[in-house]
């Protein structure tokens, strides 16, 4: 845990009562605050006071006696509509944070021999696989490493600060707009598409809550920018901030930029590193992302040479273009963490051919945005809600209506052995998960376990 100063013997609200927000208030109690909790939960409630926190009502709190509140990335800040804890707040001029701000005024709290480093990763699409991928080869390089944030344990939960240490943390856009000191040693915007954009009023504002993760860095601090979109672009020109690409094949010296293409990485047009034999970074965002991953160990001083041999020997990410079994001549996919159309783009670029399994909770756009690549889909195998919008949007391409995960594996398998050829099944839903499963770990695991239950033989004895 990190233990966070500076609210000895203050209240603090602290709303929302998940992974976060629980941590939180346990790294507060430990630096001296007061934290005072609520949560619409009634089961979370009851789980903090068996913790011993102190549990109130805050519709009915007098909040001129917090000296903050640290609100749940999950509450809205300002779209559609504030959260009602956001309102009392302001109304009472409390500062409103997140746990993102509070590991940073921790850190800021250590003297200067004291502080580890820090690396964040945020984006559209691609930063988990970032985060774990650059936490893989920090840790291969021999670096104490703590991988967390908004991917696996949540940041206050993670290990105390220790001067030779590295935070590698993943940070979404909520967590993002609840931060004003956040000044990370080497930041990372993978890239930026339309999502969430309920959320932050547009557009604009969405890319604005992405820009803070840049907000407070100092004149040391290194900024890599995704630019294969025009809103990275933009940004990286606005920052001078290094340019990550996958479309630039010879970039002009001088102008700070990372160029992944066709997994050859080059720093200022010289090359740097050949990505191509590595097994689990298949596909040109993943060869951005290894980019990124390189670009950043350098910047923390690993050895050209260190840094190559982690990207090489990377073993993925569970849920993101995960080979999870084979049968015969079919290799089963699961990349489950594909959540919006942008994200499959990526899954559906990486293959010739594939049996797709799609649908779920469909974003806004559905996968009006994938049409360029629905020749390259021998079949969709469609679930969930989305199925029937998918199935009208697909048109002349081939297409069934499977309804769940189990039906949709059986038939894509047996369409795929049946051309006699080496094919891909590929779980890519471009869709959320909350109509069928609770997150896109549950989906991905129901993917395993129907694969396996053909009589797969799992990835790592295949």
């Amino acid at each position: 845990m990190i233990p966070v100063p500076g609210f000895e013997g203050r209240r603090i609200a602290v709303f929302g009562l998940g992974r976060s927000g629980l941590t939180a208030a346990r790294a507060l109690k430990a630096g001296g605050a007061l934290p005072v909790l609520w949560d619409d939960s009634v089961s979370r409630r009851m789980q903090a006071e068996a913790e011993g926190f102190d549990v109130e009502d805050l519709t009915v709190a007098d909040w001129s006696g917090f000296a903050a509140l640290v609100l749940s990335p999950g509450a809205p800040l300002t779209h559609p509509k504030p959260h009602w804890t956001v309102d009392k707040a302001r109304d009472a001029g409390v500062e409103i944070i997140g746990d993102i701000e509070l590991f940073a005024r921790a850190l800021a709290a250590l003297s200067e021999d004291e502080r580890p480093r820090v690396v964040a990763i945020t984006g559209t699409n691609g930063k988990s696989t970032t985060t774990a991928l650059i936490g893989w080869v920090l840790k291969q390089a021999g670096l104490m490493v703590h991988v967390g944030g908004n991917i696996g344990i949540g940041v206050l939960a993670l290990p105390a600060p220790a001067a030779d240490a590295v935070y590698v943390i993943e940070v979404s856009s909520y967590q993002l707009d609840l931060t004003t000191s956040f000044a990370p040693d080497v930041a990372i915007l993978t890239n930026i598409s339309p999502d969430h954009l309920d959320r932050h009023g547009g557009m604009e504002g969405y890319v604005a809550a992405k820009a803070r993760i840049f907000q407070a860095q100092g004149p040391d601090g290194v900024a890599l920018i995704g630019v294969d979109e025009s809103w990275g672009q933009g940004l990286a020109a606005k920052l001078n901030a290094v340019e990550v690409s996958t479309r630039i094949p010879s970039p002009v010296k001088g102008k700070g930029r990372v160029a992944a293409v066709y997994g050859i990485i080059s720093i200022d047009g010289e090359i740097a590193a050949d990505t191509r034999t590595a097994r689990s970074l298949p596909g040109r965002h993943n060869a951005q992302n290894a980019a990124f991953a390189y670009a950043a160990a350098r910047a923390l001083g690993v050895s050209h040479d260190a840094a190559v041999e982690g990207l090489l020997s990377f073993p993925g990410l569970a849920h993101r273009m995960e080979e999870v079994g084979r049968l015969g001549r079919v290799r089963f996919i699961n990349d489950s963490k594909a959540t919006n159309a942008d994200a499959a783009r990526q899954a559906l670029g990486s293959y010739e051919r594939s049996f797709w399994i799609a649908g779920g909770r469909a974003k806004q756009g559905g996968i009006d945005d994938l049409e360029e690549l629905f020749p390259r889909v021998v079949e969709a195998f469609l679930i969930g809600e989305a199925a029937g919008p998918f199935a009208a949007r697909l048109g002349e391409t081939p297409h069934r209506i499977s309804g769940d995960m189990a039906t949709a594996v059986q038939q894509a398998y047996e369409a795929a052995a049946a051309t006699g050829r080496d094919e891909v099944v590929l779980l890519s839903p471009a869709a959320a998960s909350f109509d069928q499963f609770p997150d896109f770990e549950a989906r991905g695991e129901a993917f395993r376990a129907a694969v396996l239950g053909l009589g797969a033989s799992p990835a790592s004895a295949a």
